[in-house]
């Protein structure tokens, strides 16, 4: 007799995380398969979790949040702190998210390719998801355009800038127009904006800036470089606000305290300072991958105005990107994510190279790849 539900079954795997574990296995590896920056967590920040731990009792927290971290994240965004629900990572903020506005058969719009913890989760729960395909001609990016051949009117769509895996930003008009839709049809705009902070050049909107029911999904993962600390934050309209307290209180009772108050520290000049410094070492890298992989017939992707990811076509090398990137790790040790991840359909022709690692990594992975691919 199984035990294993029906609804666990039909969670496909995230197979970075497998590419990720392979690589571990090997110690000449050259991990770019994972959006973990290898900077640290802010000083300020670090100096703060050392003295919450020495000075302090580390208890249970209110459910949304310390009101001090609120307040900070409210700041950050000019928004209301009534509004912000703190989570356990964006992870949690987009599980507690999904349960508060869907129920079983209802439908959510996201692209493809899009971030694949949407899609598991979202069928986990037993929502209807409707992909909307998007491509080089819109730079991986939704438009009204296209949403408004969706029928009937989807409940939620979710929006991505920077994206992941592109790494390109949405035109601020577009999502003004995406905004608008949303309202005149009745649909929740669900705004991913937890790579803000890392840009380069290309304006980078808030859907907060064109729609006040749109939710903000936030994170300290990306651009405050603080992905094992596990905090994220929604910020939502009024009436969302109680019944996202009631799941929290059940999912997880609170975020984690000393990464609460520790993140108050995230938020200083100080600390931008350096966040700062951080993408400008990711920008540098960046350089070094649209210069040298061009050269190596890897030059088919949409060059990233955000996050630290490409998303590159190798449709003339294979039509099976995950077997691909498993022989790639074995000849050479550099490990990169299969685009099947983000896209079950077109995803096999497509990879992800994520650049949020030193310039010595970047350069050392293309002397590997140059010579693995002759």
């Amino acid at each position: 007799m199984s035990f294993i539900s029906e609804r666990s079954a039909t969670v496909a795997p995230f197979r970075v995380m497998k590419i990720l574990g392979a690589a571990h296995k090997r110690d000449d590896a050259l991990v770019l398969c994972v959006g973990q920056p290898a900077t640290s967590a802010p000083t300020p920040v670090i100096r703060s979790a050392h003295h919450w731990l020495d000075a302090h009792t580390l208890g249970y927290t209110p459910t949304l949040g310390i009101p001090e971290l609120r307040q900070k994240i409210a700041e950050y965004h000019n928004a209301n702190p009534d509004n912000v629900v703190v989570t356990t990572g964006s992870s949690g903020a987009f599980v507690a998210l999904f349960l508060a506005v869907l129920d079983p058969g209802d439908t959510i719009v996201m692209t493809r390719p899009g971030y694949p913890a949407y899609r598991n989760t979202l069928a986990a729960l037993g929502a209807h998801i409707i992909d909307l395909p998007c491509g080089p001609d819109t730079r991986f990016q939704p438009t009204v355009d296209k949403l408004a051949h969706i029928q009937p009117t989807p409940k939620a769509v979710i929006v991505t800038s920077p994206d992941n895996p592109t790494g390109t930003i949405i035109d601020p008009e577009e999502l003004r127009r995406i905004a608008h839709w949303c309202e005149e049809v009745g649909c929740l705009l669900i705004s991913d904006e937890i790579y803000h902070g890392i840009s380069y050049g290309r304006p980078c909107a808030s859907a907060r800036d064109y729609s006040t029911r749109a939710v903000t999904v936030g994170s300290l993962s990306k651009y405050f470089s603080m992905t094992g600390w596990r905090l994220g934050w929604l910020i939502v309209p009024d009436d969302l606000v109680e019944p996202l307290e009631n799941l929290e209180a059940n999912l997880a009772l609170c975020p984690p305290a000393i990464s609460q108050y520790a993140a108050l520290e995230a938020f200083t000049p100080e600390s931008r300072v350096e966040l700062d410094a951080h993408v400008a070492d990711y920008a540098r890298a960046r350089d070094v991958l649209l210069q040298e992989l061009p050269s190596m017939g890897l030059g088919n992707f949409a060059p990233p105005d955000g996050g630290f990811y490409l998303y590159i076509d190798v449709s003339h090398l294979t039509d099976d990107s995950e077997q691909w990137c498993d022989q790639l790790l074995h000849d050479t040790g550099v490990a990169i994510a299969p685009g099947v991840d983000f896209d079950p359909i077109d995803g096999r022709k497509y990879v992800r190279i994520s650049f949020c690692v030193s310039l010595e990594t970047i350069r050392a992975a293309c002397d590997r790849l140059r010579q693995w691919l002759g």
